[in-house]
């Protein structure tokens, strides 16, 4: 089992964490925003953090996701931060949006090199590879599998988060990512039952969410059908596959079991926590994953 976290990136910084939020920086911009796992105290007083933070999350009254940003004269509430690392050159538009989210995860640029080097190291003789990506978000990942080379499927629920991605595309100078706005599930059966496969799979299902059509999707219910499809899914012999659960429920001994059961022993395997360093040394947890991949 590992604890892994990203190379150190120029566009964030995660200042300080405590009291269930965290202070972070995205490019010029400091935020504050709440963290439900940083149970401990805040290294910084919390005069600081208001004279820090450009921006602060107040959740509405009785929700545990929605709320509003309070925001300062100088703040913008959209802007572009680059993400640069060996060969990997990308854009992101960052937003504030009502549920808290800017745009990106950034434990999440630990995958994201990953994901290029093994696009780029699967074999391409005839065709470029396939790569799928679920509950996809602003496309981070896609972006990364898309400029390896990967003809990319990109599958996410919500329309305006697919126009995000699409922003995002043109910002990194890319095209040509097929977008699909579908519930998940429902994608992967009908795939499954054409008998279309794919090289590389990217899955980062939330614990709770809807479809376009009012679908319902449950982590704990729908998870275990989800990824016995895309052991059909995955091709036989050049492949990769990541996955990444954010949930308080799910350990990393779960997914372990959960993926060796429906794709036995694979080599490359590698699973633990994602976390994020804050500036004094505390680590933030932000997830499990469990990646493997034949390249």
């Amino acid at each position: 089992m590992q604890l892994l976290t990203p190379a150190p990136w120029p566009e964030y910084e995660l200042i300080d964490t405590g009291g269930f939020e965290k202070l972070e920086r995205f490019g010029p911009y400091i935020l504050s925003r709440p963290e439900p796992q940083a149970i401990w105290e805040k290294s910084l007083p919390d005069e600081e953090w208001q004279r820090r933070a450009k921006a602060v999350f107040k959740r509405d009254k009785g929700s545990q996701e929605k709320g509003e940003w309070l925001t300062k004269p100088d703040m913008n509430d959209r802007w572009f931060v680059p993400y640069r690392r060996e060969n990997l050159e990308l854009s992101f538009k960052l937003s504030l949006s009502s549920f808290k989210h800017v745009g990106i995860f950034p434990e999440q640029a630990v995958n994201w090199p990953y994901i290029h080097q093994k696009v780029k190291a699967l074999p391409m003789q005839t065709e470029r590879p396939r790569v799928l990506n679920l509950f996809a978000y602003t496309g981070a990942a896609s972006l990364a599998a898309r400029q390896a080379g990967a003809d990319v499927t990109h599958v996410d629920s919500v329309r305006q988060v697919i126009s995000w991605s699409r922003e995002n595309m043109e910002a990194s100078g890319l095209d040509n990512i097929r977008w699909v706005i579908e519930d998940a599930m429902k994608f992967v059966r009908r795939e499954a039952r054409r008998g279309n496969t794919y090289h590389g799979i990217i899955l980062d299902p939330p614990a709770y969410g809807r479809g376009p059509d009012g679908e319902k999707w449950l982590l704990e219910e729908h998870l275990n059908e989800l990824l016995k499809l895309c052991a059909d899914l995955l091709e036989k012999e050049h492949y990769f596959l990541i996955i990444n659960l954010y949930s308080l429920g799910f350990s990393a001994l779960i997914v372990e079991n959960l993926m060796l059961s429906h794709f036995g022993k694979r080599p490359s395997t590698e699973y633990g926590e994602l976390y994020l360093p804050d500036s004094f040394g505390k680590r933030l947890p932000l997830g499990v994953f469990y990646r493997f991949s034949s390249v």
